[in-house]
């Protein structure tokens, strides 16, 4: 008699909650439809003069993506500002006709309250994008919209960095009232399910043995090259700096050779001739190279084919999230439970 196959090992919190992504992102899609446009009704009225963002972590990573969708297409400068300014400096902010946006999964740490306070007491008109729907901070602002990301139980955050940053993408399609940009908003939660299906593990094993290395990207893709080091640091115990493709070729290129690999991330717009000399660049220092652009000598990272550049990015941490939990139990750790981490972190 055969005996029955083993049952496959049931995945980590951290990849379950991710494949959740685009259920997510259809829920803020479906439910804050009249937020977004309430949103863009305001800014005809506020007409800001430029655009402060207020947040940590992965939620820091998603607006740093917001930062360039809304300087490349509403010509509109965006500054985050340290919560310590306000929490420990206690310095006074002139935020007077300014549009201040606080991004958060859990809405409760100390100094980005204190922050959100200050800015709204200066004149700023304030937009929170908050996953937990009960939170102080959800509550502080002129405008909430819930991320709609649901209960996240991994400490690494996945599900909720990439609705936060599509809240930035809805919030800039209906801001320019750009048709292109909000029916590649409404077809996002498709490829998404397709970027989850593609298989970064066999690049990333590549990284066992590695000591450190580079996520680089630019414009549109700093944010996610920011995201994707700090998931390396959190779940793999393995250094990862992430650099925009222009600043990495100063100083930091000093580090690149064979014992050194980089992660590029690109996307189909005017960053990817830059981008793609420095991908040559990293190749004729012997780097190991793992890169969404197919260019001979590379390790590729797949992509889905002929992404709107707006989405690019998102798509590709979306793979990332899928695989990276493997190469961290590869190096015996466990991805869900970060020896030295908590879910919600407070500072001051």
């Amino acid at each position: 008699m055969t005996a029955p196959a083993p049952l496959p090992a049931p995945l980590p919190a951290m990849a379950t909650e991710a494949a959740e992504t685009s259920a997510a992102i259809q829920r803020q899609i479906d439910r804050c439809a009249p937020l977004f446009k309430r949103f863009a009704a305001k800014m005809q009225e506020v007409k800001p003069a430029f655009v402060v963002t207020c947040a940590r972590g992965s939620s820091d990573h998603a607006a740093a993506y917001g930062k360039y969708l809304i300087e490349t297409r509403l010509g509109l400068p965006v500054a985050s500002i340290g919560p310590s300014v306000a929490s420990v400096y206690k310095a006074p902010l002139k935020l007077a006709g300014a549009l201040f946006i606080a991004v958060s999964q859990s809405g409760r740490s100390p100094d980005l309250l204190r922050l959100t306070e200050a800015a709204r007491s200066s004149g700023a008109y304030v937009v929170s994008l908050v996953n937990d729907e009960e939170s102080p901070l959800a509550k502080m602002a002129d405008l909430f919209i819930p991320l709609c990301a649901g209960k996240e139980f991994s400490v690494a955050a996945t599900k909720s960095y990439l609705t936060a940053a599509f809240a930035f993408l809805q919030l800039v399609a209906h801001w320019q009232d750009d048709e292109a940009l909000k029916n590649h908003a409404l077809a996002a939660p498709g490829w998404l399910i397709e970027a989850a299906k593609l298989d970064w593990n066999p690049a990333l094993q590549l990284l066992l043995e590695a000591q450190g290395l580079y996520v680089i990207g630019r414009g549109l893709g700093t944010g996610a090259a920011a995201e994707m080091a700090l998931k390396f640091k959190e779940t793999c115990r393995l250094h990862a700096e992430a650099f925009s493709a222009a600043e990495v070729i100063h100083g930091p290129l000093e580090l690149a050779g064979p014992d050194f690999p980089a992660i590029v991330l690109t996307q189909q717009d005017e960053t990817a001739a830059s981008s793609a000399a420095v991908i040559r660049r990293l190749l004729d220092l012997k780097a190991p190279v793992l890169s969404t652009d197919a260019i001979e000598g590379t390790v590729a990272l797949p992509m889905l084919p002929a992404l709107p550049p707006e989405v690019a990015p998102l798509a590709a941490v979306q793979s990332f999230y899928m695989a990276v939990h493997q190469l961290a139990t590869a190096r015996g750790r466990n991805p869900d439970k970060p020896a030295h981490l908590l879910k919600v972190t407070e500072t001051v």
